[in-house]
């Protein structure tokens, strides 16, 4: 089947901006609003298929519920002459997969900035209930004012949905960066994308992946069997602390990470403020979608800001909030090291485990209170009625 210059009678397809295994992606114009557009035209194989076009309709619902800088904007989807597609916000500039492949090693500097975005991004989808599923570098697009922006929440799920007791024979994700679990078939967490958001980060630090094999069958074994190289040994120059916070994303078991992106996002921007490293700006100069990109090192564009998402949650934060006040210095004291931003947060994370559930405690004592109070009222009754 052809396919149609225009979708919906509105979205005009312009130019091609990639392929992916599900879809191709165009730039194009929504002549209603007169604006340029991103659509992904799903293969028709996926489009004909009924079930996927239900399963697609929900997760396309979600993520157009999703409302962040950190994240590109879903506009519309729809199915129009056999075609499923999705439109979304048009990024100009080019993925982050580009940008190893040109860079091949980040500085410190360079993937904190890059990934602190990322974190927020992608932990205000936790807090909305939703796993992306897919973390890679390829959904990471980044401007040329150096902003990062997350797309692909298509085969992202609510959470709600899944059951502890589901398994899988497909397994979602691209192998070079999906979990463990996710390479045993088993269902994504939260702590599953913080995982995938490791392995990019150890990536863009090392310019190297922490697994690499010929075939997906041996990655996942890797993934699940294997510890990786300590980025370290690789590149000195990387820091004693990040090293250890790298590891510890990079775990085996779930729950040996941070469990949310929000948490792996705070870290890292505690330690960007207070590590002794520079969060000079990155820029480049970049094409058009998808075309070539550098660095410079000179370059003037200010670092976006810490966006604080509307969506909260029990216990979360948004990304950045508390980690400036993490680093002050007591009164009378030393300024934090960053190696003690590290035991700090895993405090945080033990008193949010620990923190009381009043309303628990309240309804308790209500149901004890209503139970033992009627005790006086039925002796009263037995005292009366009794012969």
């Amino acid at each position: 089947m052809a396919t149609p210059a225009i979708l919906n009678d509105r979205y005009q397809l312009q130019q091609s901006l990639g392929t992916g295994g599900m879809a191709l992606v165009y730039k194009a114009r929504d002549l209603m609003l007169e604006r340029p557009v991103a659509v992904k035209l799903l293969r028709e194989d996926f489009s004909q298929d009924v079930a996927f076009r239900e399963r697609f309709r929900q997760e396309a619902r979600a993520a157009a519920n999703l409302s962040h800088p950190n994240i590109v904007t879903v506009h519309d989807f729809g199915l129009d002459q056999g075609h499923l597609f999705i439109v979304m916000e048009y990024v100009p500039g080019t993925d982050l997969k580009s940008l190893i492949k040109e860079k091949r090693k980040f500085t410190v500097a360079e993937a904190l900035q890059l990934m602190v975005q990322a974190c927020q991004g992608v932990g205000y989808a936790h807090r909305a209930g939703l796993v992306h599923c897919d973390i890679k570098p390829h959904n990471f697009l980044v401007s040329p004012e150096a902003r990062l922006k997350v797309t692909d929440f298509g085969i992202a799920r609510a959470l709600s949905t899944i059951s502890p007791e589901e398994h899988h024979d497909v397994v979602w994700g691209s192998p070079h960066y999906f979990s463990p679990e996710q390479a045993a078939g088993l269902p994504p967490s939260p702590a599953s994308d913080v995982y995938s958001l490791g392995v990019i980060l150890y990536e863009m630090l090392t310019g190297k992946l922490p697994f690499e094999a010929s075939n997906s069958t041996e990655l996942a074994r890797m993934h699940r069997e294997e510890t990786p190289v300590a980025p370290r040994s690789i590149d000195p120059a990387i820091p004693a602390q990040l090293e250890e916070i790298m590891l510890k994303v990079l775990s085996k078991e779930p729950s040996a990470r941070y469990r949310t992106a929000d948490q792996l996002g705070r870290l890292l921007q505690a330690f960007q403020e207070n590590g002794g490293i520079n969060p000079s700006p990155i820029g480049y100069t970049a094409g058009m979608m998808m075309g070539s990109t550098s660095f410079t090192s000179a370059a003037t564009v200010p670092p976006p800001a810490v966006d604080n998402p509307t969506i909260t949650g029990p216990g979360s934060q948004p990304v950045g909030t508390s980690a400036a006040k993490a680093l002050e210095p007591e009164p009378g004291g030393k300024p934090q090291t960053a190696g003690q931003v590290v035991t700090e947060e895993e405090e945080i994370q033990e008193e949010e485990e620990q923190e009381i559930d009043w309303t628990t405690w309240f309804l308790g004592l209500a149901a004890f209170v209503a139970l033992f109070g009627l005790i006086p009222f039925w002796l009263y009754v037995y005292l009366t009625l009794k012969p």
